[in-house]
Parts: C-alpha cells; structure tokens; sequence
C-alpha cells in the first residue's frame, strides 16, 4: 500500500490518479486552506511555535481559520471523495511540522500556487525561498523525507525572472539530496484534449538511472467526447454572452468548439472566459427551457445557440471520471477543477515511477 500525503491538495488529482490506475493507498494527511488567506500576528506565530506537536498545532490553526468566517469548499470536495478523518487535514502548510512524518510517507505530491516567486537567488539553498509556499513544499521534502515526490506548477516558472526562479527551485531540490528530473508536460499528449502544459519534478531519495518521464500518447479523443447528452438550460447564453463569445475581438478568452481546449482556469466560466459549445438550433428548437432562456444568432454561418461547459463536463476534461462527487455550488466546482492537476498525467508518471522501481529491484 502506498502512503500518501498531499499539500495544496486541491480535489485530490493524485488520489483520483491512484484510484484510476487501481493502486492501494492510504492518505497519511492531506492540506488546503480553501483559497482563504490567514495572517496571523508576531505573538501567535510564537504561540504556534511552542505549541508541542502537530495536534495542538492543528486545533489551534483551524480554530482561527474559524474566525475568518469563510468556509473551505475544497475540504467539502476532497472529504466525499477521499477516505480521511479531520484528524489527518490540515488548513495551512506553513503550520505542519514534517518532523513528525519522517518515515511514514512514500508518495508526497503538491504543486504551490503559481503566484510571483520573489527569489534572491543567492545559492543560500531554502533561505532563498523562505517567504514564499515553494519553501513550505521543500521544507516538508526534508523533514519527512519520503522515498519519491512529485512537484506540479505552471511552465512560466521556468522562465520566471529570466530562469533565475527556476535555477533557485532547482538546486533547492537538488540540495535537498533527492535525484531530481524535471520536464514539461502537456496534457493533450496524454490522452485529454487539453491545452495545458505544466512542469513536473519528480525526486526520488535513492538514485534511479532507469527513470525517464512518459512516452507520450496519439489524443484520439476530442472536447466532444467529453460532453455530456444533456445539460442544465441556465447554461445557455443570452445575447450579450452569445456576441462577446463570438466576436472575433475576444479570441483570446473565449473558444467556441474546439477539439482541444484551452488551459481551464479558476475562472473559467465566468465573465464568458474559457471554452464553449455551439449548437445548431434544430437540435435545441424543441427545449422550451432552452428557447425561453438562450440568444438564438449566427455563428459560422449557422443559426444556434450557445452554452458554457458544465461542471461535469469540465471534471472530465481533467481526467476525472463521473464517480467523482460534486458537493460544492458550481461555482467552487469550476474553480476546483481548474486549479487541479490533469488525473491522466499523474497516472502516467506514476507508471513510470513503478516501472523504474521494478527495473531497480531486478
């Protein structure tokens, strides 16, 4: 059985992934603030630090996470999908000590928030992140020390700041004493008709010579396999949505029909950002629910109407299967799959994490 633990754990891409390549796990803690943001003061930074473990630690980080009065959605998702007891969530990373872990996790995967990286690059190993979430993820690498960890973000991150971001990350990693490989993967090379290329690092604590990432995979399938027969009609577009979707002059937020998609956002959806479906109006003419709420207009020629994706449709579009429960509003659920990582590129990487273990172990 795999061990497993997760930081920004989102909706739980990895568990998905283990769970679809039929692998045992058992989810030693996961963590995700939901989107809030905790400032806490000098005084109970100190408060933290003397608390004696990860339990007290815990209660009283989540006690004032209670106080924000914003509720974690993400936790909604990840507690029906996964098995896991509050025992084992955490709301912050910067609040886990690692320590406690040495030893009992295989598997530690998390990609921080591609927010700005403000580095100094100095070659001082960890002191050059300190600040940022990156230095959260790394910290937790060397205190629990699992035997194989994977590493998610945005492709920009090589190029940040001129490389110098990335030259940073990388000897952080390296020093950290795990063998590191690294390369940009696009999730339509693996199966899903997606646009959406991401940086993965993989470490491994005891060298492996035999590892190399995944070959990649001819996409047979296109958006439309993904679409569901039938959708709720307030998805369909008014007029105002139907002309900013097709004029030419929004190309760089909105797509109508493609084969592959763009890049989901967290925002994807709203304000008409992100991919649509056109559909031509004798397919829909009969739907008094649709007709009463959609702009009937041209587009390509065609009269038809238009529709944003759903929630599901979006959840497949990330490699997750209709098993996966939606319990959030549809909001948090498009922003949730947005920010996930593409289930079908984990569970190819992780084919190539057990073949090189079985290669070493002959």
């Amino acid at each position: 059985m795999i061990r497993l633990a997760t930081v920004f754990s989102g909706i739980g891409a990895i568990e998905f992934a283990l769970k679809k390549s039929k692998l045992d796990y058992r989810v030693i803690f996961a963590c995700d603030n939901g989107e809030r943001e905790l400032n806490l003061s000098e005084e109970e930074k100190n408060h933290v630090n003397q608390l004696k473990n990860n339990i007290e630690k815990n209660e009283f980080i989540k006690n004032k996470y209670s106080e924000l009065k914003k509720h974690n959605f993400v936790k909604d998702s990840y507690f029906a999908n996964y098995d896991i007891d509050d025992s084992r969530w955490y709301e912050d990373i910067r609040y886990i000590d690692g320590k406690e872990y040495n030893g009992e996790v295989d598997l530690f995967v998390g990609g921080s928030p591609c927010q700005s990286f403000s580095l100094i690059g100095k070659r001082k190993g960890l002191e050059d992140a300190r600040g940022t979430l990156f230095y959260e993820y790394a910290r937790l690498v060397k205190e629990i020390q699992p035997k194989v960890f994977i590493y998610e973000n945005v492709a920009g991150m090589i190029t940040h700041d001129k490389g110098k971001t990335w030259e940073v990350i990388k000897n952080i990693f390296e020093s950290l004493g795990y063998d590191i490989h690294w390369q940009i993967l696009n999730a339509a090379d693996y199966g899903i008709p997606q646009n959406r290329r991401r940086l993965f690092v993989v470490g491994f604590k005891e060298p492996r010579l035999f590892f190399h990432f995944p070959e990649k995979i001819k996409l047979e399938k296109t958006m439309f396999d993904f679409l569901e027969p039938k959708v709720d009609s307030k998805l369909y577009l008014g007029k105002k949505g139907f002309e900013f979707v097709t004029n030419p002059k929004n190309n760089n937020r909105a797509k109508i029909n493609t084969k592959i998609i763009r890049t989901q956002k967290a925002n994807q959806q709203f304000n008409w950002n992100g991919d649509f479906v056109f559909e031509r109006l004798q397919t829909v003419q009969d739907n008094s629910a649709i007709m009463k709420r959609a702009y009937v207009g041209e587009w390509n020629g065609e009269l038809g109407v238009i529709r944003l994706l759903s929630n599901r449709e979006c959840l497949r579009l990330m490699g997750f299967t209709d098993d996966f429960k939606i319990v959030v509003d549809s909001n948090n659920s498009y922003r949730q799959s947005g920010n996930s990582i593409v289930v079908n590129v984990l569970q190819e990487i992780i084919s190539s994490i057990q073949l090189v273990e079985t290669l070493d172990n002959e």
